[in-house]
Order: structure tokens, then sequence, then C-alpha cells
């Protein structure tokens, strides 16, 4: 096995442990959950605090829900491509939350890496990405839009980090806070 693939396979075996248990889990803990020898992962890592790092890089990259994102089927009606993109967000969201939070909260506080560290994109980089795919859902109904695509994203993007479920957000950003019946009255 290469070292960046044990790598991958470490981090994804001590994500949901740091979720759980923040920094008081084990490099012993990790190693039993990953199906490996303790020895292996300072093979890929120098120590602790450097495998505590991955999985915080790991948790804050934008990867995985610009790939679900980019996946959502364009030929769907836009609720349900909006539903599908809220729950990707929020669970995106709530990922680095969740691994942020227990370490956190177990005492580590994460220093920050000096620029030559710092590799993949840019917070910018990030967002413009996650702006992109999630404008890609709406472009179908371009011509449907009472605002440009670019205004629609943004508000979308803004609503999703509400707390109300997936379906009232969908559809109050779809149709407005009045009901039906309020709405013939206010326009009539």
């Amino acid at each position: 096995m290469t070292p960046e693939r044990r790598r991958e396979m470490v981090i994804r075996a001590a994500l949901p442990l740091i979720a759980e248990r923040g920094a008081a889990v084990t490099t012993q803990q990790i190693a039993r959950a990953a199906g490996i020898g303790e020895a292996t992962i300072f093979r890929v890592f120098p120590d602790k605090e450097t495998l505590l790092d991955a999985c915080i890089a790991e948790a804050l990259d934008p990867s995985t829900v610009l790939d679900e994102l980019r996946s959502i089927d364009l030929d769907q009606p836009l609720d349900d491509r909006l539903a599908e993109a809220a729950e990707a967000l929020r669970a995106h969201v709530d990922r680095i939350g969740t691994v942020i939070s227990a370490l956190h909260a177990s005492g580590h506080h994460r220093r920050r890496p000096s620029p030559g560290e710092i590799s993949g994109p840019s917070r910018d980089e990030q967002r413009a990405a996650t702006h992109e795919a999630v404008a890609e859902l709406f472009a179908p109904e371009q011509e449907r839009l009472r605002l440009p695509v670019g205004e629609v994203t943004d508000a979308f993007l803004a609503h999703t980090r509400s707390t109300m479920s997936t379906g009232q957000l969908v559809d109050l950003f779809l149709h407005g806070a009045l009901t039906t019946t309020s709405q013939e009255a206010t326009y009539a």
C-alpha cells in the first residue's frame, strides 16, 4: 500500500473517533479502527498532532461536497435539486463543526499553518467553487428566475445556514413567506 493510500485510510478511520472523543483519542484506538498496527500510523504521520491537523484539513476539504453538488441530476425539478444541495451543504458544515468542536472541547487548539504548509484551494477559491456548483443547479431555470443566477445562488447559500428543515427551506426560498391565500389577496 502506498504511503498516500495508508494516510487516507488512517484519516478515514480517525475522523469518527475524533468526532466522538476529540484529541483524547489514542493512536492505538485509531490503529484498531483502521485495522493496522499503531506503528503504521507513524510511518505516514510524524506525531499525533500532525495526524489531528490532517484530520482537520480533511474535514475542511470541500471536495466531497463539491462532488455531491456536481452530481445532482439537473433533469429533476428545481425543488428536488435544491433539497439535495441543502442537505449536502449542511452535512459538510456539520462535519466541520463536529470535528472542530470535539477537538476544541478536548483541549486541542489548532495552530495556524505557515503559508508554506497550506496546500489546496484557498478559502476564497473554495467559496467560488461552491458558488459555481450551486449556480449550475439554477442554470436550467435561468429564464424563469426574477434575479440573475449569481444573485439567486448567493441568497440560497445564505439561507442554507438556517435551522429550518430542508423542505421548509426550499419551500420558503422558492415560494416566499406568504401563504397562497395571502399572496392572492396581496397581488389581486
